[in-house]
């Protein structure tokens, strides 16, 4: 089953009378369960890609479906309705709330999902367990390792159940040893859960764990 499908989609961005085009004609299907990496130079695309994948950016031209449901012409209010229920988010730089502990950051997406106390202790407490920081649940991220961060915010984009999630440059704040331990983490919940990943890297490291690689340039799929 396809959890995301690109229909020749375009991206231009304007800026007075210049115009980018980071996307020209995409077309792509990511079916449930893949382990796909989006790899390419910088401007190529891999992150504008991802966006509109994660009902960030609309597109210029064409159809995005997550889930069979035509998501390119929704209002924000809409696509976040989307985000929330149905995508998970990894982000370079781990994009944790700083006041908030390790617990906190996991349970914040079930608690604006509504998500009763009881439920949201059970999951937090087994993700916690899962990406092995049970002993950091009540530290800030200042008190924890770049990889410990990053491990917080993979448990935090499981915490809804989505059906894919995105991660942005994973790895590249991370150390090699960290890098891989992400990675190996990554890998082995998607096997584990189902879940759908499709990772944007530059990173050789990250590149070997993929089962699809997909290479834009200068806005295109130019292998898959």
């Amino acid at each position: 089953m396809e959890v995301a499908k690109i229909e020749n989609v375009t991206r231009v961005y304007k800026n007075g009378k210049i115009e980018t085009n980071a996307l020209s004609g995409v077309n792509l299907t990511i079916e449930n369960g893949e382990f796909t990496s989006l790899v390419g130079p910088s401007g190529s695309g891999k992150t504008t890609l991802l966006q509109l994948i994660g009902c960030l950016d609309q597109p210029t031209t064409g159809k995005i479906f997550i889930n069979g449901k035509d998501v390119s012409t929704l209002n924000k209010s809409a696509r976040a309705d989307i985000r929330r229920g149905t995508i998970g988010f990894i982000f370079q730089f781990f994009a944790l709330i700083p006041t908030l502990n390790a617990y906190e950051n996991i349970e914040m997406p079930l608690l604006l999902n509504g998500v009763k106390p009881d439920e949201r202790r059970k999951t937090v407490t087994l993700l916690l367990e899962e990406v092995g920081l049970s002993d950091r649940a009540n530290n800030r991220p200042d008190q924890m390792s770049g990889g410990q961060q990053q491990r917080v915010a993979i448990a935090r984009a499981f915490a809804t159940h989505p059906s894919i999630i995105l991660a942005d440059e994973p790895t590249a704040n991370l150390d090699t040893a960290n890098g891989e331990q992400v990675m190996e983490l990554m890998t082995r919940l998607n096997k584990e859960s189902g879940v759908t990943f499709v990772f944007a890297t530059h990173d050789p490291r990250v590149i070997k764990y993929a089962r699809r690689v997909i290479t834009l340039r200068d806005g295109l799929i130019v292998d898959d």
